[in-house]
């Protein structure tokens, strides 16, 4: 027989879904984080840059994934734009992986976004619980604070470039037929507290 501490959280999570606290559709997604009680918001189709490193190796590349925040605490709204970094050279030799993303510079269109480091992890920003899914385990994750503005840049450029704080930089480009993400981004800021002011902004 279920106990009354085992019967609670279910019913209460049972009650979540049934209000609409916990709503997911194919380009942006919405949840309680259970262990802060804040509710998250995110684009489902992150925005994938790519630098090729055949310094390391041949067919060697650096990864970038970009995907922006919405941390909602009882009406107060924060958002933050996440970063997932990865390789495909070996554990062993990368070593440098996070060097230059204390400090970074999006273009957005030719549009400089200097934007700094906010944490490493999920405590930096106030949540437990991840939020995008990783591209691969070993991959770094990596928070930054934007306004709305700024991911309405982002959301509305054709051509993104990030470049690293290290000297000299390195340079991430934007890969190839981003439709997906793009509508994804898009339906963020239409569904973000400010986001359909905010997106048809002249």
């Amino acid at each position: 027989m279920m106990t009354a501490r085992k019967f609670l959280p279910t019913a209460f999570l049972a009650m979540l879904l049934h209000t609409g606290c916990v709503s997911t559709t194919t380009l942006v997604e919405e949840k309680l984080d259970l262990g802060t009680g804040v509710t998250v918001t995110h684009a489902t189709a992150p925005i994938m840059l790519y630098r090729d490193n055949s310094a390391y190796a041949a067919h060697a590349r650096d990864y970038v994934y970009l995907g922006p925040v919405e941390i909602n605490r009882m009406g107060e709204y924060s958002y933050f734009l996440w970063l997932g970094i990865w390789s495909t050279i070996s554990d062993a030799a990368r070593s440098y992986q996070r060097d230059g993303f204390e400090s970074i510079t999006l273009y957005a269109d030719g549009e400089p976004l200097q934007l700094e480091l906010v944490g490493w992890t999920l405590e930096s920003i106030g949540v437990s619980e991840p939020i995008y899914v990783k591209p691969v385990a070993s991959a770094a994750d990596a928070y930054y604070r934007v306004t709305i503005d700024q991911i309405r840049l982002i959301a509305n450029a054709r051509e993104i470039e990030l470049h690293t704080g290290t000297s000299p930089a390195r340079v991430y480009l934007m890969w190839d037929r981003q439709g997906s993400a793009h509508a994804s981004l898009r339906e963020f800021l239409d569904h973000s507290l400010y986001g359909a002011t905010a997106l048809h902004r002249p």
